[in-house]
């Protein structure tokens, strides 16, 4: 489901190409950029303190559209932003000789922390109203500063850190938690605390160990798991955009993913676009909000697998106390 705009718009594609990068002014290997993937991965460049990657860029317009629509003061815009730290670059491509447009975009590293993402926007006049969104790409690039290897992440990111005396300032309030689910980033991403519970990052990091041991291990993956998906979905609706007529629109990457997923056992029978329209109302209006999170906890709960967990566990002290006896 797409936004509507009030005003002709680009039926044509709209292409964006990373040509080449370099960090501090040194070419970086292609090994780390992939077209395929639309990804660059910065991580491991070849320079542990640098300060600025160049992306120079080339993108491809329906130019003949362009030239016969009723668009004025068309402008190619770049545009890089991480909303984790709130950041944003822009940059404007000009024409080149081969009909394309071309330019190059900087990210600075003190401005980002993880994952930038870099898009492509045309703006015009239109109908007599400057500054209006006529056409974009189809799909963003990423820009990873903690990757090695130029591949989109498609599953949650965990990362284990001491909460008490860890880099993370942000992460010290919550100090006496095991873990934290961080959502707001392009991926989410799970913190174990390392020092909350003696024993528990080795216990989740080991693969064999007896009954007891691997029972604890699945039970507490399965509660992260629950925790982490309450929290993606609360995240993807919390602020949903909506087209002219008020009519909420599918957010993109992994919370479209989540509702889709979740939305068919939040609100069971009903068409995904009449779930989202009803998710909508009911968190912005208030009415029935309350009532709904007992089908979130069931979606959660039933991704996270917790009932066949729990009744492994269950079975797994049993026989063991059966064998004690």
């Amino acid at each position: 489901m797409k936004p509507v705009f009030p005003y002709p718009t680009l039926l044509g594609d709209v292409g964006c190409e990373v040509v080449s990068v370099s960090i501090d002014g040194k070419p970086l290997p292609y090994t780390n950029v992939s077209a395929t993937e639309r990804v660059v991965a910065l991580h491991q460049s070849g320079r542990a303190d640098w300060e600025e990657a160049t992306l120079d860029l080339r993108a491809t317009l329906p130019e003949s559209e362009l030239g016969d629509g009723p668009w004025q003061d068309v402008i190619c815009l770049a545009t890089l932003t991480e909303k984790v730290t709130n950041a944003r670059t822009s940059a404007r491509l000009h024409p080149a000789f081969d009909g394309s447009r071309a330019g190059s975009i900087t990210l600075s590293r003190a401005l980002h922390l993880r994952r930038a993402t870099l898009s492509l926007l045309l703006i015009a006049t239109v109908d007599g109203v400057a500054g209006r969104l006529v056409g974009s790409a189809e799909q963003d690039w990423y820009v990873d500063l903690q990757e090695a290897t130029p591949v989109r992440q498609r599953e949650i990111e965990i990362v284990e850190i001491d909460f008490r005396d860890g880099p993370h300032e942000g992460l010290r309030p919550y100090k006496d938690s095991s873990w934290i689910v961080e959502t707001s980033g392009d991926m989410p991403i799970v913190y174990l605390n390392t020092t909350a519970v003696e024993g528990l990052m080795e216990v989740l990091g080991s693969r064999g160990g007896g009954p007891t041991e691997r029972v604890l291990r699945e039970m507490t993956a399965s509660q992260v798991a629950q925790d982490a998906w309450t929290a993606m979905f609360h995240t993807a609706v919390s602020d949903l955009d909506t087209d002219e007529d008020g009519t909420p629109v599918m957010p993109t990457g992994w919370r479209e993913s989540v509702l889709r997923q979740m939305l068919p056992d939040v609100l069971p029978g009903r068409q995904l676009t009449d779930a989202l329209y009803e998710i909508n109302e009911r968190r912005t209006k208030g009415f029935g909000w309350s009532e709904l999170q007992t089908g979130i906890q069931y979606a959660a709960g039933r991704r996270a697998q917790i009932s066949k967990k729990l009744t492994t566990a269950v079975r797994t002290v049993d026989r063991t106390e059966r064998n004690t006896d």
